[in-house]
């Protein structure tokens, strides 16, 4: 082996290029102070009753404007008694009905025994009750559970330096990782009598998790089922009176279900359920008789429903992307939908990503757009039919300087086989020279469950400034793979996480570099976090022609040893080759260019060992690195200022600083 630089042992690294950490803060905050521009990018929103009329009162600290809603009218504000917005929160799944404690005449005599008046029954082998026991709305059924008997993996952990004691102290977590055995919560009835009823069996084989369970009437429960590997998630019914159980709605994929993000239901009474499905391809709503299971989809198009954030009788408010072809697919925009006529109300058309506030009486509402490269414009709009009461601000207009100067701009491209639009954004250097050619510098994250590049406005974009501010290009980009475009987009993912949509992320920094020429493209450089983390080393794996260097913070590099919910959802169950095929440490001997490793060595996130294992294999092949283990730290260690000022100088070292054009 050459060398392994330990950076906390290194006197000529801890000497800092920009002289110590607070000197590196120091410059952050001013450049932060320097970037806010815009002081009315967030205003303050609130209303007032007068009569038949909502005044929206809108404003900064104490300075304030009102707007007559019926009139359009606008004053300075003076006095009045003032009332906050209403903020929706989105509704992911159906709604849970409560019940107090049983008083049944139970008894649990230890864990496998329950004594039900006269009635003893005993849990099956490899199995125990649960102290957890709803009764039916008439009394007259106990909903109990069993768990399977399971004693789950735990993750150890050594705090080497705590503070109140010289010596390090150990603790454990419980950390079920992918291929474990799990303790699951199947659920029982039982009658007064000690009659027992179970969920048919093939309806629950192989679960992931069995869940939201509760009364609906007085004799029957609803839960949900999500199967092991994602591929189902199944809404089941258990009638107790008759035994039989059956599948109200279902979703199913031969690769992913993504539960979390794209299943949800919501009792709408008289009988009938919204049932939110990627049947089609794209996540829509879809209006399901709970006693026969037909179905009818409700809305329809190369868009997607986003989240649910109220159902009131026949109304359903949401928010979606994508449904305008013109526009950025990512931006958040509101719909009303009437669930017994069909019919769909956009509530928001502006080109930008929105957020909207409500009159207390929801007749009106203030709704605030932006994008990344336009400072937020307020409206106020009528609730009915979301048609334009007036125009309250457009913050730019306000602004202090020049922002446009400051902005990142957004690019746009098609990926390696021209079918998706790639979207992502630049940020330039401070005191950008347009006849210099800087290093550029991914800043990435991948996960399959959500899209990442930011669309709304900001001042301050953190560390894709403050490595701007270094003399560096900054891109980010969501590649094939991630989330919100189609279920097809999302599936490129399936047991193939090291791809990371980085041929889509190669082709995005060329093409946007043919009209950039200050991009230079023999100095590229990458970094991230957790699952980005990940992705770091996977580009000097398995594209170290182009990245020439990598930080890796806390990386989940191999996907056996991380948390199961997350891994199994995109890898499937049970464990096979495919785990192998895309762990970093299985694959270090292939990698190029220059990386740094960092980790906390608390991380209860993504078992600190992870990024161990690849230290271990980088040295088994003999690679030069650089690594940081911090004693006392969480997950996400790499954005404290120490670390964010170590990746900082590391790029600045390896990558160079902006270069003048050759003659």
């Amino acid at each position: 082996m050459r060398k392994l630089i330990l950076l906390f042992l290194s006197a000529s690294i801890a000497s800092a290029e920009h002289g110590g950490t607070q000197a590196f803060q120091e410059r952050s905050d001013e450049y932060r102070s320097e970037l806010s521009l815009v002081p009315d990018a967030r205003l303050d929103i609130f209303w007032e009753k007068k009569g038949e009329d909502w005044l929206c009162v809108y404003g900064r600290e104490k300075v304030r404007t009102k707007v007559s809603c019926l009139e359009g009218t606008q004053e300075l504000a003076e006095g009045g008694k003032l009332e906050k917005s209403l903020q929706d929160k989105v509704i992911k799944r159906g709604k849970v009905a409560r019940q107090k404690g049983s008083k049944f005449p139970i008894q649990f005599k230890g864990e496998r025994i329950l004594q039900m008046g006269e009635h003893r029954l005993e849990a099956p082998e490899g199995w125990i009750w649960l102290h957890d026991v709803k009764p039916s709305p008439d009394g007259q059924w106990l909903l109990v559970y069993r768990e399977r008997d399971v004693i789950e993996r735990e993750v150890h952990y050594v705090r080497s330096s705590p503070k109140n004691s010289l010596q390090p102290k150990h603790f454990t977590n419980s950390y079920p990782k992918p291929g474990d055995e799990l303790r699951i919560k199947v659920p029982v009835l039982i009658s007064r009598e000690g009659k027992m009823r179970t969920v048919q069996k093939d309806l629950i084989e192989n679960p992931y998790s069995i869940g939201n369970v509760h009364w609906r009437g007085t004799n029957k429960i609803w839960l949900e089922y999500i199967e092991r590997g994602f591929g189902k998630f199944r809404l089941l019914e258990l009638d107790a009176k008759t035994g039989e159980s059956r599948v109200v709605a279902q979703e199913s994929s031969e690769k992913f279900v993504h539960v979390y993000e794209k299943c949800g239901w919501w009792d709408l009474g008289e009988g009938q359920v919204l049932w939110r499905s990627e049947a089609d391809g794209w996540s829509h709503f879809y209006l399901v008789d709970a006693d026969s299971g037909v179905r009818k989809q409700l809305t329809s198009g190369q868009w997607v429903v986003r989240g649910v954030e109220r159902v009131a009788g026949s109304q359903i408010l949401f928010h979606l992307s994508g449904f305008y072809p013109e526009q950025d697919p990512y931006y958040i925009h509101y719909a009303r939908l009437d669930w017994k006529t069909g019919e769909l109300a956009m509530l928001t058309q502006s080109d930008g990503t929105h957020v909207l506030q409500w009159s207390p009486d929801r007749k009106y509402y203030v709704s605030r757009y932006s994008r990344v490269d336009q400072p937020p414009v307020y409206e106020l709009r009528r609730g009915n039919d979301g048609s334009l009461v007036r125009e309250l601000l457009r913050s730019g207009e306000t602004a202090t300087g020049d922002w446009r100067s400051f902005t990142p701009e957004r690019f746009v491209t098609k990926d390696r086989e021209g079918k998706y639009d790639i979207h992502g954004v630049i940020w330039k250097p401070r005191n950008f020279d347009a006849e210099k050619r800087y290093a550029v510098v991914e800043n990435i994250y991948a996960g399959p469950h959500g899209a990442f590049v930011p669309k709304a406005w900001r001042n301050w974009f953190g560390h894709r400034h403050e490595m701007a501010d270094a003399g560096f290009v900054v891109v980010q980009i969501d590649g094939r793979g991630t989330n919100f475009r189609g279920r097809d987009f999302q599936h490129y993912a399936y047991k193939n996480l090291k791809d990371a949509g980085f041929l889509d992320r190669i082709k995005w920094i060329q093409q946007a570099a043919q009209s950039r020429p200050w991009m230079d493209l023999a100095r590229v450089g990458v970094y991230g976090g957790s699952a980005g983390g990940q992705s770091t080393v996977a580009a000097l794996i398995w594209h170290g022609d182009f990245y020439l260097a990598g930080v890796s913070d806390c990386g989940c590099h191999d996907n056996r040893m991380d948390k199961i919910w997350w891994n199994e959802q995109w890898m499937d169950w049970p464990i096979d080759e495919s785990y192998a095929a895309n762990a970093n440490s299985e694959h270090v001997a292939s990698l190029q260019g220059d990386l740094l490793l960092t980790v906390g060595e608390l991380d209860t996130n993504v078992d600190p060992s992870s990024t161990d294992q690849v230290v271990d294999a980088l040295i088994q092949a003999d690679k030069d690195f650089e690594y940081l283990r911090v004693p006392n730290a969480g997950h996400g260690i790499g954005e404290s200022s120490y670390l964010r000022r170590k990746r900082v100088e590391f790029f600045q070292r390896k990558l160079g600083s902006p270069r003048s054009p050759k003659p």
